[in-house]
């Protein structure tokens, strides 16, 4: 079954995303902070134990409801739908934030069980861990992979929430093209592993191309031929037809240190040990343009190219615990690997600007494979620089994880001893188990081992494995207790210091007494390790002779065990046996600490070996030993078929002879097979089966290698008819026009969706403060304009236009009213600028790389921090911003990317599309004139500094000379003012005007806003009287005054009138820059740059002069036509008197007819031919 997987929206309430689900409750219990996986599985062992006893005791049902959701993990009591829930009567029984659910567990031998760990993430704070039961066990991998996904979301609102969170100081953001991914066999690669994957790239490509060849030809054949088969229709119903641009496809051209190891890709895993992850696996392939969660439907031999004719450009991003590829394009994160899923990082040998990563990835059967990821940079430096930051990241990585663990926990903690002491038992027989526990009692003092003695002896358990889970539950108790006044190692060493300092002579006795204690559990440990090796050498020869001549059963079973698990079998492989509480395929590490996946741990498969039960031991008495092992299912592999056959026919032997009251099967799970084929069965008997699962009450779930049963626990199985023809094409004629419904109904929601995220997109870029309020006559006067049928052919009157923009512009329109400034801008200048460029696409400069990447990466976070469209880390904003900057930076390489550029693209873009603020950016760069500015000489800049200058010595000669009294030139002030138009320092209305104006008058509205503003507040700059403090309200008090005063700058702005000024300014600084170059030459060096200007002047002389000439015969040939019209007009004017007099006689000679002639059939003749001449 999928895992449930939610969909984080902007602007939604956390309740939202709810789901609920019907459990039992069976119990909790408070656990030490330091609790580790292996510990885990006894605990649920114990909560299950004191449930049990309470419901004997007092016998009730906790049914509840846990309801899920990014906001809560809350569990309520079930009122059921009779019942109205009332919250006087049904309070809740606990609340948490899913992110602290810190470990989750799910054993495979009893599936209708969890338990999750709660931790509020406090080192010395108790947690909690609660135990569940499900009616439904098919549904608990659901209940866990919501539980998951919840706290996933929940962590990532937390860092939404917290900007300082998000802001990581490690991250490092590279762009790379994303060439596809590779299924590889094993963990390690080879050093050519990129080279074969882009050889193997080419190949599919090329195997692509040759088929859809093949295929337009079967489809022209099939279009002559009459139309298309059935299979063809149904084809086209379910699966699009393969376009156009996949034929014109490139074949993949690339170029690509060997072999960079993970520092925290330890474990080694094994085939089909690994569950899938819900939080993986909640990837939805259809919210990113790359397929990169395609089920593995193929086998493990995968070779999946990306679509070069589409954009593959990635961010990919690496942080302190995981890399992340995003695309720009979709503005969702692509893909997301922590480091303990990467096992290995490489670049190629052949192709140096290759290079790729190996990380494990879940299938949907439960195991697990390896993908390699290929990825090319624009040249070798940036995939040095890729490798050398992932080198690091995995390293401080792993120091990070080693000294967390190893403030947690020391060598002489002892919870460390718990740990160790859970996973060196963990998967091993209870008799095994037993053993081990008797060993590390010897290392308890004498109280200690009485006092666990007496509470086993009081409770009397009826088994070993009940034995053990007593046992370890004392332990963990004693152990929790001694955790709370223990010292550290590390911590012991520091406070021994100023106690030795403070005593002089006298011995710190603290510190010895740590030292001799530690001295001693290290005697003791050596000492059990020894003692052990004798008592398995021991163990082992006592049952190899008692196993001879004994028909115990236990012996039997015992022997059976540690022959088969000399060879591991498929079951083993997956989980333990059903006796011991330990970890199986769905238990999942550590939850809180990385919230992608985890390796999952797996209990370590050591050789099972038998054991005679000891005669008296701790509570057992002799007569408790007639109860018999509970029989352990296991399913041996192809090698063990003869041994575990003889052992089921001794086991029914011993059936039928002794009476015992151990239940085995009637016949070998091959037998029972191959009986159903050969004679079938109306039932099976097999009741020995469900024995190990008594306590529980329900039966456990079928084992695949079990037969199927016709009359078996779950009912009888109904044996469907064979339908007709008939009946099967109406299904499948059903079955399409649901699924035509279906997709249309998913059409139709995506669109939807779109627009109610396009209007919470276009609300959220409009959020400030106008500063001009745009009245509603004047919205009406825009609309009108804006609704001009072929209005981008139309001239409007522009004093018309200046007008209105004077009087406010409506901010919702905004957007179109700069597109329609600059529609008109083109119709009033039909020659466009000498420096044009290239016509190329927006779509087809974002598939390109550009070198410029880390300059615009930088900037990006530092560009309008606080707006809420650009606050979020490489959110849709930033992202959109991101293609905009390098799609003008690859369009105009001599300008690139300059510092201020972001900002104007930045205001550009929370007024419209991203497709339409690149072309206004391109507008204002080329058309108006702002390229010149960002140059990498700056030349422009430096005339713009003069010009303002100029201005402030022009028209406020006392504000220019108190700057220059404390030597505050324009750079330091007004450099940020036209490298931004105002948008770094000024609120986002006051910029809005501005923007207003750049669009109508140009780029000297820069210079008339610097001047009203500098010119308004002169009084209170010349208040300052040092270079810090003027420098100071100018940056920074400035910008913050009212919205009146910002209000009247504006409308000194439209009354200004400064062009031909910065004209005079422009050619007086090239003048004055000329002659000081002049100044510095001597006489030889002046006279040679005479010549030159000469023999250039002479030059541009003979060119003019050659154009003169052309235009000359250009007018002459224009007299001579204008000469030929003339004399043509005078002929036609001459036609036009003959014809009239003409007329005029024709019409007299009517006229006289008319009076000579008085018939009615003439005059009514005469007056139809009058009729005539007057048509």
């Amino acid at each position: 079954m999928e895992p449930l997987s939610f969909k984080v929206k902007k602007l939604q309430a956390p309740t939202d995303i709810s789901v609920d689900f019907s459990l039992q409750l069976v119990g909790s219990l408070p656990v030490h902070s330091l609790i580790t996986m292996p510990v885990l599985p006894w605990i649920v062992a114990e909560i299950r134990r004191l449930s049990m006893q309470s419901s004997m005791e007092e016998p009730s049902t906790s049914q509840i409801r846990l309801y899920v959701s990014p906001a809560s993990l809350r569990c309520e009591p079930d009122t059921g739908k009779s019942q109205q829930w009332d919250p006087l009567i049904c309070s809740s029984l606990f609340e948490y934030k899913p992110q602290h659910v810190h470990k989750l567990i799910h054993n495979s031998h009893d599936p209708s069980y969890f338990a999750c760990l709660i931790k509020d993430g406090a080192v010395n704070q108790q947690s909690i861990c609660y135990v569940f039961r499900a009616a439904d066990p098919t549904k608990v991998p659901e209940i866990i992979g919501s539980i998951r996904q919840a706290g996933k979301i929940a962590r990532q609102e937390e860092f939404q929430n917290n900007p300082s969170e998000v802001e990581d100081p490690f991250s490092k953001k590279f762009e790379v093209l994303f060439c596809g991914r590779v299924t590889v066999a094993h963990k390690n690669a080879p050093p050519a592993l990129i080279d074969e994957c882009i050889e193997k790239f080419n190949h599919v490509s090329c195997t692509k191309k040759l088929e859809f060849n093949s295929l337009s030809q079967q489809r022209e054949t099939a279009s002559n031929s009459g139309g298309l088969s059935f299979s063809d229709k149904l084809r086209s119903v379910f699966q699009p037809l393969v376009g156009e641009e996949e034929e014109k496809r490139p074949i993949r051209k690339s170029y690509s240190q060997p072999g960079l190891r993970s520092f925290s890709f330890k474990r080694d895993l094994q085939d089909g040990s690994c569950r899938s992850n819900s939080f993986a696996s909640s990837f939805d392939e259809t919210e990113t343009s790359l397929n990169l969660k395609r089920q593995l439907g193929y086998g493990h031999n995968v070779v999946q190219p990306t679509d070069i004719a589409g954009n593959r450009t990635m961010l990919f991003t690496i942080g302190q615990s995981a890399v992340y590829l995003i695309s720009p394009d979709t503005k969702k994160v692509a893909l997301e690997k922590s480091f303990k899923e990467i096992s290995f990082c490489s670049q190629g040998i052949r192709h140096v600007d290759h290079f790729g990563f190996i990380c494990r990835e879940s299938s949907g059967n439960g195991g697990c494979y390896f993908v390699c990821y290929v990825f090319q940079c624009t040249d070798e430096a940036l995939v040095d620089e890729i490798m050398m930051t992932l080198k690091q990241a995995f390293t401080v990585a792993a120091v990070q994880q080693t000294s967390k663990a190893q403030l947690q926990l020391c060598e002489g903690c002892p919870m460390q001893f718990l740990h160790k002491l859970c996973e060196k038992i963990e998967g091993q027989h209870p008799s095994k188990t037993k053993l081990e526990l008797q060993k590390h009692l010897t290392t308890l003092n004498n109280q200690e081992q009485a006092a666990l003695f007496e509470q086993v002896q009081k409770l009397r358990p009826r088994n070993d494995q009940k034995e053990n889970e007593l046992i370890i539950a004392i332990l963990r108790n004693m152990y929790e207790e001694k955790q709370k006044d223990h010292v550290h190692i590390g911590e012991a060493k520091q406070a021994s210091q100023p106690c030795g300092e403070t005593t002089g002579n006298e011995m710190p006795s603290s510190a010895s007494r740590f030292r001799l204690d530690m001295l001693k559990s290290k005697a003791k440990r050596s000492l059990t390790e020894s003692l052990e090796s004798i008592l398995s050498r021991g163990s082992k020869a006592r049952g190899s002779l008692e196993s001879s001549g004994s028909v115990d059963l236990d012996s039997s079973l015992s022997s059976t065990l540690s022959s088969t698990s000399k060879e591991p079998s498929l079951c083993e492989k997956e989980g333990p046996l059903p006796e011991t509480p330990a970890k199986t395929n769905g238990s999942v590490g550590d939850v809180s600490s990385d919230p992608v996946s985890h390796p999952i741990e797996q209990p370590d498969k050591l050789p099972q070996q038998g054991f005679r039960r000891r005669a008296n031991t701790l509570s057992h008495l002799p007569i408790e030993y007639q109860e018999s092992l509970e029989p352990v299912e296991t399913s041996p592999s192809v090698p063990q078929r003869k041994l575990m056959s003889d052992y089921e026919s001794k086991q029914s032997q011993l059936d039928v002879g002794n009476d015992t009251p151990v239940r085995t099967r009637r016949h070998s799970w091959r037998q029972q097979i191959f009986l159903r084929v050969a004679t079938p069965q109306k039932g099976c008997d097999s009741p020995s089966r469900h024995d190990d699962y008594s306590e529980l009450g329900d039966l456990p779930p079928r084992s695949p290698l079990e037969p199927v049963c016709e009359n078996g626990p779950f009912g009888p199985v109904k044996e469907d008819r064979k339908r007709t023809t008939r009946e099967l094409r109406e299904l499948w004629q059903k079955a399409i026009l649901q699924q035509i419904l279906l997709l249309r109904m998913e059409k139709e929601n995506q669109k939807l969706q779109a627009s109610e995220n396009n209007l919470l997109n276009r609300r959220l870029k409009l959020d400030y403060e106008e500063i001009t309020p745009c009245l509603k006559d004047v919205t009406l006067v825009w609309e009108k304009m804006l609704s001009t049928p072929g209005r981008s052919k139309t001239k409007i009157d522009m004093e018309t236009i200046h007008s209105a923009v004077g009087r406010g512009v409506p901010r919702h329109h905004r957007g179109e009213i700069w597109k329609f400034l600059a529609e008109q801008y083109h119709l009033k200048h039909q020659f466009p600028s000498k420096q044009q460029p290239k016509d190329t696409p927006y779509k087809e400069l974002l598939k390109q790389l550009t070198s410029q990447q880390h300059a615009i990466l930088i900037d990006l976070g530092r560009t309008f921090p606080t707006h809420p469209y650009f606050s979020a880390q490489l959110g849709a904003g930033q992202l959109s911003l991101y293609n905009i900057l390098k799609a003008y930076s690859l369009l105009d390489p001599e300008v690139g990317y300059c510092q201020g550029l972001s900002f104007v693209a930045g205001v550009l873009l929370l007024h419209m599309t991203e497709e339409d603020a690149f072309k206004m950016l391109k507008f204002l760069m080329f058309d108006m004139g702002l390229r010149k500015q960002y140059r990498p000489d700056m030349t422009i800049l430096q005339i713009q500094m003069y010009q303002l200058s100029r201005l402030l010595h022009d028209y406020h000669r006392d504000l220019y000379n108190h700057l220059e009294e404390h030597e505050i030139g324009p750079s330091l002030y007004a450099a940020p003012w036209f490298l931004t138009m105002f948008a770094s320092q000024f609120p986002l209305g006051f910029v809005a005007r501005v923007f207003d104006m750049l669009f109508l008058q140009g780029s000297e509205v820069i210079f008339k806003v610097a001047l009203s503003l500098l010119g308004s507040h002169k009084p209170l700059i010349l208040q300052h009287e040092n270079l810090e403090t003027i420098v100071d309200f100018i940056k920074n008090t400035l910008p913050n005054l009212g919205l009146v005063q910002m209000e009247k700058t504006i409308n000194q702005v439209f009354e200004m009138d400064i062009a031909k000024q910065l004209q005079a300014y422009e050619v007086e600084y090239h003048v004055l820059q000329d002659e000081l170059i002049d100044s510095s030459l001597n006489d030889n060096q002046r006279m040679d740059k005479l010549e030159k200007a000469n023999t250039s002047l002479r030059k541009q002389n003979f060119d003019l002069l050659e154009e003169l000439q052309v235009a000359n015969g250009k007018i002459q040939n224009l007299e001579a036509t204008v000469e030929f019209l003339l004399n043509n007009e005078c002929k036609l004017k001459q036609s036009i008197l003959t014809l009239e007099l003409e007329r005029k006689a024709l019409l007299q000679t009517v006229e006289d007819l008319r009076t000579q002639t008085g018939s009615p059939g003439g005059k009514h003749l005469l007056t139809r031919q009058e009729c005539m001449d007057a048509n």
